[in-house]
């Protein structure tokens, strides 16, 4: 539970030796932006995280942005977060170590919110949406990186307003500190509709916020929420559509993988016993996934945003990554690229003759976007079913790592399944599916069929994939 309150700004009137040195610093860099404002309101954790508190953020305090008419930046409210970086230095919270590495998570959350004509004071719910993504971070040990997207399907404000998501960015304003706990970046929310979610998804998030910073109802130049913004970036200028579907051609796409009603079937050959396991159907119960390959194929979903040169699936290991410091996903894929995999035979591998694959109508008019934007350029995807430990992904000959080889295409750990498909397929397959562009006109069932390469893509109805006697 939280409460409203002036700062202490005990910082400027003279007894700076008194303050945690986490928390001078991050206030010395808002007393440069807000030199007439050294008492801002703040919203604060009656009990604190350190003491048991259910919020991990100590404070949040509360700006009045007068905007920049000449760059057509409107008046706002600005929103700075204490908590996500290490403010004390005792270990209360964070382990300190060092000055030289991110302090804490490495980062604090702003937020920019249009101030509304007569409002005389912030409003205090984008506190509590702090909050909520500030005890993800802490309870998933997973950062937030410039260009990271927040699915959050539901307004912000709860009110019945569109902007029902977020997207993260540098902030407008505030720089990088560098406090005697290590380095602190300010990560700025950025509230967005679901349309423009899933351009940031299909391309990346970057290239969606530089769409919003040209419009100056959708964010402008400081990308600022208007929680009453009605039209899309698209609806309010069409064009950009064309600049995303470019995007995601020249580019590719960030969007890794997806959870899916989704199926595989190994149609080879029979199974020879119930023990067989090549056998993944709608409704069986299969063997469960590993805990190696479930570390995998999560550490794929949760790291593949960063775009490379050269894609690496994380490998089999069953050793988890220290945590001792933030890290970012770059240098957790750099890590990852050096490091040693695991031998497959840990986990047998099974190659595949012939396959038949399963996607309700959702999950399967993301393939064109799988094929175009990731395995085109030498990425990755993956399907992980929803109801079970199915998963299937998609590889190019440019990821390292997987366990499908260019000699066998198809293969399979448990109920894991590896489909690697040349350039010249990909191709072909583009072509073939075609149809799946136009959803509203597609009648279910629908099959596509490779004979040549024994491939079967059945597009079904989500009732198969709801009634385990299907």
């Amino acid at each position: 539970m939280d409460e409203l309150r002036p700062s202490s700004g005990s910082a400027s009137h003279g007894v700076a030796s008194m303050f945690p040195p986490g928390l001078q610093a991050i206030y010395g860099e808002c007393r440069r932006l807000y030199p007439d404002q050294p008492n801002p309101l703040q919203v604060t954790a009656i009990v604190k995280y350190w003491l048991g508190g259910p919020d991990p953020l100590d404070y949040i305090s509360m700006y009045r942005n007068m905007g920049s008419p000449s760059q057509e930046v409107q008046e706002h409210w600005h929103y700075v977060s204490f908590g996500l970086s290490d403010l004390y230095g005792d270990s209360r919270v964070h382990e300190f170590t060092g000055p030289e590495v991110p302090s804490g998570f490495g980062f604090e959350l702003t937020f920019r919110l249009k101030r509304e004509a007569g409002e005389t004071a912030p409003p205090t719910w984008p506190a509590e949406l702090m909050q909520g993504l500030a005890r993800y971070v802490f309870q998933s040990e997973n950062t937030f990186c410039s260009g990271d997207h927040v699915s959050w399907h539901s307004p912000l404000d709860n009110s019945e307003s569109r902007i029902q998501h977020m997207l993260l960015t540098e902030d407008a304003q505030l720089q990088p500190v560098r406090t005697p706990l290590g380095l602190v970046t300010f990560l700025q929310i950025v509230g967005i509709c679901a349309e423009e979610l899933q351009a940031a998804q299909q391309w990346n998030g970057q290239g969606v916020l530089d769409l919003l910073r040209g419009v100056r109802v959708a964010g402008g130049p400081w990308l600022i929420t208007d929680m009453r913004r009605g039209e899309t970036v698209f609806d309010i200028d069409p064009h950009l559509q064309e600049r995303v579907d470019k995007g995601i051609d020249s580019d590719g796409s960030n969007l890794s993988g997806v959870s899916a009603k989704c199926a595989w079937d190994d149609v080879s050959r029979p199974p020879e016993d119930e023990d067989d396991s090549r056998s993944i159907c709608v409704g069986s119960q299969p063997r469960r996934l590993s805990d190696k390959d479930t570390e995998q194929i999560r550490e794929a979903l949760r790291r593949g945003l960063e775009i490379n040169s050269k894609t690496v699936l994380p490998p089999i290991s069953g050793q988890r990554q220290s945590h001792d410091r933030a890290q970012s996903r770059k240098d957790s894929l750099e890590s990852e690229r050096s490091a040693a995999i695991v031998p497959h035979e840990l986990v047998r591998t099974r190659q595949l003759e012939s396959i038949h694959l399963k996607f309700n109508l959702e999950s399967g008019t993301l393939l064109p976007l799988c094929l175009r934007g990731r395995l085109l350029h030498g990425r990755h995807f993956t399907y992980k079913s929803i109801s079970g430990d199915t998963a299937i992904t998609f590889v190019s000959l440019g990821v390292e790592g997987a366990f499908a080889t260019e000699e066998h295409p198809y293969a399979a750990h448990g109920p894991w399944l590896q489909v690697l498909l040349t350039e010249e397929f990909v191709e072909q397959m583009l072509e073939d599916l075609q149809d799946l562009s136009v959803r509203e006109e597609l009648t279910l069932p629908r099959e596509f069929s490779w004979t040549d390469k024994k491939l079967k893509i059945s597009i079904l109805p989500d009732c198969v994939f709801d009634s385990p006697l299907q």
